[in-house]
């Protein structure tokens, strides 16, 4: 494993504890249906916090996990700051994790 895959791996157990402080984190998943949605961040059929647990973490773990390329650039953060622009002050830890996130895949 690379030291990139590490740090990405850190990095998104890093965003799991903050969804969890935040009290974010389900223990059901959403639908099929609405996993399935084709738009960015599945806005028409999840929240952001539904987003980054069911898509976004479980996809950077596989591509960890296998040792598959990783994305060569990332825009979350910019994302999050909007979503969360009203609790500014309870979400800048995961804020921070996702910068850290867009920042390791500049």
């Amino acid at each position: 494993m690379t030291d990139r895959h590490i740090a990405v791996a850190e990095i998104l157990l890093d965003i799991e504890c903050e969804l969890r402080r935040a009290r974010l984190w389900q223990s059901e998943s959403p639908s099929e249906e609405a996993l399935a949605s084709v738009q960015p961040f599945a806005v028409d059929t999840l929240d952001f916090h539904q987003w980054l647990q069911f898509i976004l973490l479980p996809r950077m773990h596989y591509l960890v996990e296998h040792r598959m390329p990783l994305p060569e650039s990332c825009g979350i953060a910019p994302v999050a700051e909007m979503v969360y622009q009203e609790q500014q002050e309870l979400m800048k830890p995961l804020l921070v994790q996702l910068q850290r996130l867009d920042r390791l895949f500049q």
